[in-house]
Order: C-alpha cells, then sequence, then structure tokens
C-alpha cells in the first residue's frame, strides 16, 4: 500500500469514483487531488522546501481547463521540480488516441496509460510496479 497519492482531475465525479476504488482495493493510505495541471504545481511549489510528505504516484487527466496534463508534464520535467523526478506518473484519460499513448511515453516518469475509469485490477497491475 502506497502513502500518498495525488490525481490530477477536473471531474468531480470521476474524482469521487476514484476515491472509492483506491479505498476499496487499499491501494493508498491518503489521497490528494488538483482540479488542473496548474493546481497541482502550486501544490508541489508549496512543499519544495519542506518536509511534507510527497506523493508517491500521480494518476493524471490529459483534458482539464486551465492547465491539462500535456502542460503539467512539461513543467513538471523542468529544473525547478527535480525534488519531484522520484514520483511515478500514470496517465488516466477517456482517449485511447494511440498517438497520446506514444506521446506519454516521451516522459520517463509516465509508467502507464490507462483508460478511465480506474478499477480494482487497473490498480492490481499497477502494484506490480511498485
Amino acid at each position: 500500500m502506497l502513502d500518498l497519492i495525488m490525481c490530477i482531475d477536473d471531474d468531480p465525479i470521476t474524482l469521487l469514483l476514484f476515491k472509492k476504488v483506491i479505498n476499496k482495493a487499499l491501494f493508498s493510505k491518503e489521497i490528494i487531488t488538483a482540479q488542473n495541471g496548474e493546481e497541482a504545481l502550486e501544490f508541489f511549489k508549496s512543499i519544495k522546501d519542506t518536509t511534507t510528505k510527497q506523493p508517491q504516484l500521480i494518476f493524471l487527466d490529459l483534458n482539464m481547463p486551465v492547465m491539462g496534463g500535456w502542460e503539467f508534464l512539461d513543467y513538471f520535467n523542468k529544473p525547478e521540480y527535480l525534488n519531484f523526478n522520484n514520483i511515478k506518473v500514470v496517465v488516466l484519460s477517456s482517449t485511447i488516441d494511440p498517438e497520446d499513448v506514444k506521446k506519454s511515453k516521451t516522459y520517463p516518469i509516465v509508467i502507464d496509460f490507462l483508460p478511465k475509469p480506474i478499477t480494482t485490477s487497473m490498480l492490481d497491475y499497477l502494484k506490480t510496479k511498485f
């Protein structure tokens, strides 16, 4: 079981379902959320020079207002976020465009690309990566 994970998604229904499935699967002790990439980056900026617990895994939606998943990944890979380069990302998206899957593989921190909604079997599969 992971200690802390983050879900970046703008849809409240998706977030509610996500939390239920995570808790049912005993996948993580704690879940934090962000409505978009910009909100997530602000969170990471706020804990950068602290001893605050970091998420071990981020579930990232691609299509969000303000800042989408691709933009988030581009910023999160910049030197100012180097302290967080051990955090892995799973893209969780309703799109299954092969080009998106291919693009996700260009980011070393992205360990998988999974379709929404998250399921307990997906989480069991992800447990093998930790």
